[in-house]
């Protein structure tokens, strides 16, 4: 059995999700929603849930970078992930 939920979405949710995308804010119903105070976004983190899609590649490393890389422990590779985002994130700043 897949670990992987079923993602796709129906032409009906599709074409819903569009509409309310298309819609101005003041024109979306709330009403069924409880209002939210300031203390209950405290300590709120943006994007926690989100994962970007992986995609794989073959990369040559410098050997010297690749055991530095490895010494630190598992999931050498994520942490490759994490120091090129690092640097995209820097790079998308300025």
């Amino acid at each position: 059995m897949s670990k992987v939920p079923n993602t796709e979405l129906t032409l009906d949710q599709l074409q819903e999700l569009e509409a309310l995308h298309a819609m101005p804010d003041d024109e979306i119903d709330y009403s069924d929603l409880p209002p939210t105070t300031a203390g209950q976004w405290q300590g709120a983190k943006v994007g926690h849930f989100f994962h970007p899609a992986k995609e794989q590649i073959t990369l040559q490393v410098d050997a010297d970078v690749v055991a530095w890389l490895k010494a630190q422990g598992r999931d050498y590779q994520a942490r490759v992930n994490e120091l090129l985002r690092q640097v995209m994130l820097r790079e998308v700043k300025h």
